[in-house]
């Protein structure tokens, strides 16, 4: 949901179908309370997810939503697809179809996805200079060499695109396991970043985003919604 922004007069008299003046009216009469407070300024600047009664009757009941899901592989980051089953189609909240995805899996990908509702939060979570790091865990084709760390840490140019990777780190698990983090996401990075050594991605898993980490709990296809200080702690 795209997040809109308006003063709070103009929202009113287009909810209530009144005229502004009327509105102010309302307001002196200390009829209208915004998340809970009274409201006295023509001039407060409301958005989508503001808690806006009249005479304590719901004028704008939007409520933000955030949902951690175990994605399984086989199942595409898409809201709709005529061929194999979405994230969406594994949800059973009553508003799922009012979600967008925050930062996609591929088909066959599997690990923490996010869906939201709130826009704001889901572009804060993908703009590289923000930072957020997301933790993967790969499985390789063939074993792992100690000078795949550098690489992975300076950066790899990408011809086609034109672009250099932001630093990325990466730790050897094991002979063919490895943990990479990193900040951005471009079309299929980690797979082709690996691709420069010929070392084919077997499994690629996403364990956190942030300091969130996937829920333990949860089996792949299973989902649940995020608590407040989760939404907070990214």
């Amino acid at each position: 949901m795209a997040i809109g922004r308006s003063r709070l007069d103009k929202l009113l008299s287009e909810k209530l179908n009144i005229k502004r003046k009327d509105v102010r009216l309302l307001l002196a009469q200390k009829r209208v309370a915004v998340d809970g407070c009274l409201a006295l300024d023509i001039d407060l600047i409301v958005d989508t997810f503001s808690q806006i009664t009249v005479d304590d009757e719901p004028v704008q009941a939007n409520q933000a939503k955030y949902v951690m899901l175990h994605k399984p592989v086989g199942v595409v980051s898409a809201t709709k697809d005529d061929i194999h089953k979405t994230v969406i189609d594994l949800l059973d909240f009553e508003y799922k179809d009012s979600l967008h995805i925050a930062g996609r899996l591929d088909l066959n990908s599997s690990g923490l996805l996010l869906l939201t509702n709130d826009s704001r939060w889901s572009e804060m979570l993908s703009k590289p200079d923000n930072k957020v790091a997301k933790e993967y865990h790969v499985t390789l084709a063939n074993k792992l060499t100690v000078d795949m760390i550098p690489a992975f840490l300076n950066g790899m140019y990408f011809e086609f695109e034109d672009i250099t990777t932001k630093p990325a780190t990466l730790e050897i698990l094991s002979d063919y396991v490895a943990k990479v983090e990193l900040i951005e996401g471009k079309y299929h990075q980690i797979k082709r970043m690996f691709g420069r050594f010929r070392n084919p991605v077997v499994k690629l898993h996403r364990q956190s985003i942030g300091n969130l980490q996937l829920d333990a709990t949860l089996m792949p296809g299973e989902s649940r919604e995020l608590h407040p200080f989760e939404v907070q702690s990214i």
